[in-house]
C-alpha cells in the first residue's frame, strides 16, 4: 500500500497536467455542459437517438484507423532517434490508415439511409447526419495521426493545449447548434466534434513538419503491420464491440419501452462515465505502467491488493455519495423529465463496483500482451452484457438494463478470478502471464 501512496504522491499527482488528465477534465467539463443542454432544449427522447449516434461515430472512428494509436505512440516513442525505423512506422500507419479511413467514408455515406434506419429507429429523415460523418471522417483520422506523433516524440505541452482548446471549441460549437437546431444541431454536433480539432492540431503539424519526407510509400512494411495488430485487435474490442453493442440494448429498450426510457438509459450512462473517468485515468497512470514492470506472482498479487487496500475504500464512498446524492446530480446535469433516472443508480452503481474490481486484474492482459486471453473474456462480457440486459429488460422494463449491467460484471469477474487465481490466492511463484 506505502508503494502505491508514494508512488501516487511523487509521480500521479506531478502528472496531473498530462494529455490523459487534461483531457478528462475538459472532457467531463464538456460532457455536463452538452448533457444538461440536450435535457433543456431537446429531451430524454432525444438524447436516446444521440447516444446511438455517438456509439456509432465512436465505433467507426476507431475503424477507420484501425485501433492505431496506441500502437503508434509505442513504435514513434521507441523508433525517434532510428530515422529508417520511424520512416516505416510513419508510412505503414499513415497509407494504410489512408486506405481504411476511405473504405469508411465510402461505405458510410453510400449506406447513409440503411445506416439511419439502425441507429434511429422510426426516424428517417437524419441519412444527411451519416454523410456529413462520412465527409469529415478524413480530419478525425489525421487527427489521430497527429495526436498519435507528437504523443510518441512526449510533446504533452503542446498536447494538453490542443486537448483544451479543442475541446473548448467543440463544446461551444455543440451548445451553439443544440440551441439553434436543438435535436438535428445536437447530431451534427456528435459527428463533427472530434473532426474539428484537426482546426487546432494544425499548430502540432506545423511543429512536425520535418517529418513529413519520412512518409513514403516505398517504406510501407508489412512485417511492421504484422506488430501493430495486437494493438489494433485490443483497441477495436473494446472501442468498437461495446458500443455496438450498446447500439443494440438501445435499441430494444425504443422498441420494448420507448425512445422516453431509451433516454433515461443513455442519462445513467453517461452519469456512470463522468465518475469513473477519474478511476480509470488513476488506473492507466499507475497499473498499467507498474504491471508492465513486475514479472512475479507475487509482486503481481501484492500490487492487486495494495491497490484495492488503497483505492476501493476510497470508491466505495464516492459511490455511496452518488447514490445519496442522486436526486441533486439528475437535477444538476438534466432536468425535472429525468427524475425517472433515479430508479436506475443502484444496480448501475454495483455494477461500476464490480466493474473496477474486474479491471484493476484485467490491466494485466495488457500490460503482458495476453491479446487471447483479453479478447475471449471481452467476448465473453460482450454476450453477457447483451444477454443479460434483454433477459432482464423483458422482465423489469428500462431497470433491467442497469440489472444486466450488475450481473455482466460479476459473471466477467468471476472468469478474471479464476484466470488470475493461482497469482493471486495460491502458491504461485512463476510469471504471471498466461
Amino acid at each position: 500500500m506505502k508503494r502505491l501512496i508514494d508512488y501516487i504522491s511523487n509521480n500521479v499527482l506531478i502528472k496531473v497536467t498530462s494529455l490523459q488528465t487534461a483531457s478528462v477534465l475538459t472532457r467531463i467539463i464538456a460532457g455536463l455542459l452538452t448533457s444538461k443542454a440536450i435535457a433543456v432544449f431537446i429531451g430524454a427522447e432525444g438524447l436516446a437517438l444521440i447516444g446511438n449516434l455517438r456509439n456509432f461515430v465512436s465505433s467507426f472512428q476507431t475503424i477507420a484507423i484501425l485501433g492505431f494509436y496506441n500502437g503508434v505512440v509505442k513504435y514513434v516513442s521507441d523508433f525517434k532517434d532510428n530515422v529508417a525505423e520511424l520512416s516505416k512506422t510513419l508510412s505503414t500507419v499513415f497509407y494504410v490508415g489512408f486506405v481504411s479511413t476511405i473504405l469508411v467514408c465510402f461505405f458510410c455515406y453510400f449506406n447513409a439511409e440503411n445506416i439511419n434506419n439502425i441507429i434511429f429507429p422510426s426516424y428517417s429523415d437524419y441519412a444527411y447526419v451519416i454523410r456529413v460523418f462520412a465527409i469529415i471522417l478524413p480530419f478525425y483520422a489525421l487527427n489521430m495521426f497527429s495526436f498519435s506523433i507528437m504523443n510518441g516524440f512526449s510533446k504533452y505541452k503542446i498536447l494538453i493545449i490542443i486537448n483544451i482548446i479543442g475541446q473548448i471549441l467543440s463544446v461551444s460549437i455543440a451548445l451553439l447548434l443544440i440551441y439553434q437546431r436543438e435535436l438535428s444541431g445536437a447530431l451534427i454536433s456528435v459527428v463533427i466534434a472530434e473532426s474539428l480539432i484537426f482546426l487546432i492540431t494544425l499548430v502540432g503539424i506545423i511543429n512536425r513538419r520535418s517529418l513529413v519526407p519520412l512518409i513514403k510509400v516505398s517504406n510501407i512494411s508489412f512485417s511492421f503491420l504484422k506488430k501493430m495488430s495486437s494493438y489494433s485487435i485490443i483497441a477495436l474490442f473494446s472501442t468498437v464491440i461495446v458500443p455496438l453493442v450498446a447500439i443494440v440494448i438501445r435499441s430494444y429498450i425504443i422498441e420494448v419501452e420507448g425512445y422516453k426510457d431509451a433516454g433515461f438509459w443513455e442519462a445513467i450512462t453517461r452519469i456512470s462515465k463522468y465518475y469513473l473517468m477519474f478511476v480509470t485515468s488513476l488506473m492507466t497512470l499507475y497499473i498499467l505502467p507498474r504491471f508492465s514492470e513486475i514479472n512475479s506472482a507475487k509482486e503481481f498479487k501484492k500490487e492487486v491488493f495494495s491497490f484495492y487496500k488503497t483505492i476501493i475504500p476510497v470508491l466505495t464512498l464516492g459511490l455511496v455519495l452518488v447514490y445519496l446524492l442522486k436526486p441533486f446530480i439528475v437535477a444538476l446535469v438534466y432536468s425535472s423529465e429525468f427524475e425517472p433516472v433515479e430508479d436506475l443508480f443502484l444496480w448501475q452503481l454495483l455494477g461500476d463496483f464490480v466493474k473496477v474490481l474486474s479491471m484493476v486484474i484485467a490491466y494485466q492482459f495488457l500490460a503482458k500482451k495476453m491479446i487471447w486471453h483479453y479478447v475471449l473474456t471481452e467476448a465473453f462480457l460482450v454476450i453477457m452484457l447483451y444477454f443479460t440486459s434483454i433477459y432482464f429488460i423483458k422482465l423489469y422494463g428500462v431497470e433491467g438494463a442497469v440489472m444486466g449491467h450488475f450481473v455482466s460484471y460479476v459473471m466477467y469477474y468471476a472468469v478474471i478470478l479464476l484466470i488470475f487465481w493461482g497469482s493471486l490466492f495460491g502458491g504461485k511463484k512463476g510469471m504471471t502471464q498466461g
